[in-house]
């Protein structure tokens, strides 16, 4: 994907969230502080021959769905629960006619999710695999996990961004420390 081909992803933010507000705020920051590190992991790693522009595209836009979860602590005053902000936000990139970057967004929550995880945990999910496939979703899912919507601004260490994940499970940590190699 080109410049030429590039997406204005704060303008389709903009569609879904109003400007200026605390929610609006802090999408943009954490989307922001994401895209960055994960465009700093593309340029570290030529060899992986992910594509730099669509990975900040799919950053920025893979926690679209926020605003429709019940997350009050975060400005998010939806009714659905905060585990399905990831399909509620592909199903808006969809919308939008961006199925490439609605994969990132469904694919990104924890290190991904699988079937079993998903039944094992008894989430509100449909019963099948959510994990990153191409190195762009696996990249942004890293990079994610660096940043938390209640601290946009701070930097996780990683062995911080690792503990986040601790109790979701043994195959998430597995897949993170996989990623973690990949990408030092």
């Amino acid at each position: 994907m080109g410049n030429s081909n590039r997406i204005d992803c704060i303008a389709i933010i903009e569609k879904y969230y109003t400007k200026n507000t605390s929610l609006y705020n802090l999408l943009i920051a954490h989307s922001k502080s994401v895209a960055e590190l994960a465009v700093e992991i593309v340029a570290s790693h030529p060899e992986l021959g992910a594509d730099a522009s669509f990975v900040y595209e799919a950053a920025m836009l893979h926690d679209i769905g926020i605003f429709l979860t019940n997350a009050p602590k975060i400005f998010c005053t939806g009714d659905k629960p905060y585990i399905m902000h990831s399909l509620l936000g592909a199903e808006i990139l969809r919308t939008e006619g961006l199925e490439k970057h609605a994969l990132v967004c469904e694919r990104h929550t924890g290190a991904g999710i699988s079937a079993i995880e998903i039944k094992n945990q008894n989430l509100p999910l449909p019963n099948k695999d959510f994990i990153p496939i191409s190195i762009e979703e696996k990249i942004v899912a890293y990079a994610d996990k660096f940043f938390s919507k209640s601290s946009p601004n701070k930097r996780k260490s990683f062995a911080e961004a690792r503990g986040s994940l601790q109790r979701f499970g043994d195959e998430i940590l597995a897949r993170f420390d996989e990623w973690s190699k990949l990408f030092a």
